[in-house]
């Protein structure tokens, strides 16, 4: 059949029937994927699972349970198992001098690339499921119209978002602080403001306000929005369009730390290149001829969906060691088969119970974003230092 026989035009009609029919589709695989509540469950943690959270051995947490003072999950099958939550509880015992110390402030990290398809959602909300997991109370911000994470959290952008659920009553100025837009989600400790693609209009609105008033700040406001989350949260993660947008500039600038996803690809590099220099010139235009100023605790580049066998990455690996140094985390997080499964199933790594795929490849996935949060994990504790360090300082000045 000659294809230019079957051409015919798209009407406006056409992309709306279209538009409708997928997002039916969503709604069936949605409900589908999280059969039969539609809603989505946490995992349970084995006592091998919950030693090595905690970091001892199993004989550990047989001991321990004879006290009595921590949860003593449930039995399935015959085996038993800890409740995510319960599990939590057990790691903020075992391990609270890893936790938020008293007098310190909770630490927002931007997860920001300029290129899609990157892992930049996934790296988001995996981060945050592990230091929860890690014991830490998480607030995680979807700044992406396009809801991904909030899709991963098992909530429709579409269907079930409403303008009160974003950040956009912040950005429009209705709602000075980002509290109002906090929902619980499935996964204790995890709270999540959504996304939809209403926020689309952020990128009109802020330059908008910014030209009736010399003196409003647009940099500003995520930063300010999120003063009040940082008594009551750990650590703020937020996710960001696959732009350096109005909004995405917000997330920088709110950040104490940033995160980088890049695959080991020439034409992702080059990418990333420009990401810097546009946000480099744009600090320049909006902070330092203000005279003001901005500094980030640590900025980290990840290495992700990375490909063992792939020649050419191994090179553009080295591009990335020499370009960025010691900002390159050391740990890669590999393309497998494990995480097209979660993502087929609108989760992550943490959400797929062991057994459910391939066991060396699921503990080659989960290990690196283990070691991923471990690591995110240390500089945090190194920023809440730095405060008590200064607090200490000014009160001896």
């Amino acid at each position: 059949m000659d294809i230019k026989q079957t051409i015919r035009r798209q009407t406006l009609e056409d992309i709306e029937i279209q538009a409708q029919k997928i997002a039916g589709m969503m709604e069936h695989i949605r409900t589908a994927m999280l059969a039969p509540t539609a809603a989505k469950i946490a995992p349970n943690l084995t006592a091998a699972q919950l030693a090595d959270l905690c970091g001892v051995d199993k004989a550990k947490i047989a001991y321990r349970q004879t006290r009595g003072d921590l949860p003593a999950g449930s039995i399935h099958g015959n085996r038993r198992e800890w409740s995510m939550a319960e599990a939590q509880l057990w790691s903020q015992d075992f391990r609270a001098s890893h936790l938020r110390p008293k007098g310190a402030a909770g630490i927002t990290i931007t997860v920001a690339n300029f290129k899609g398809g990157v892992a930049k959602t996934t790296s988001a909300v995996t981060l945050a499921q592990g230091l929860s997991m890690r014991g830490h109370r998480v607030l995680l911000v979807d700044l992406d119209p396009q809801g991904s994470a909030t899709t991963l959290f098992g909530v429709l952008p579409d269907a079930e978002v409403d303008v009160e659920h974003t950040a956009m009553p912040l950005f429009s100025g209705d709602e000075e602080s980002l509290q109002y837009a906090i929902r619980k989600t499935y996964w204790p400790n995890i709270d999540v403001v959504c996304a939809a693609p209403l926020l689309y209009s952020a990128e009109f609105i802020l330059p908008a306000r910014q030209s009736k008033d010399a003196g409003f700040e647009f940099w500003r406001v995520l930063d300010r929005g999120l003063d009040a989350t940082r008594e009551e949260y750990d650590v703020i993660v937020v996710d960001t369009p696959p732009s350096l947008s109005y909004v995405t500039i917000n997330a920088l600038m709110a950040a104490d730390g940033v995160i980088m996803p890049l695959p080991p690809s020439a034409l992702d590099f080059a990418s990333s290149a420009q990401f810097w220099d546009l946000f480099s010139d744009l600090c320049k235009g909006l902070i330092r001829s203000r005279g003001k100023n901005k500094s980030f605790e640590f900025i980290d580049v990840l290495l992700s969906r990375v490909e063992a066998s792939d020649a050419a990455s191994s090179v553009v690996r080295q591009w990335v060691l020499e370009g960025y140094g010691d900002k390159v985390l050391p740990i890669e997080i590999p393309k497998t088969a494990v995480a097209a499964t979660a993502s087929a199933e609108f989760g992550t790594v943490y959400d797929l119970p062991r057994g459910s795929v391939n066991s060396k490849t699921f503990a080659r996935a989960r290990d690196a974003y283990d070691r991923m949060c471990e690591l995110v994990e240390q500089q945090i504790e190194a920023v809440w230092a730095r405060q008590l360090d200064d607090r200490l300082t000014l009160a001896g000045a």
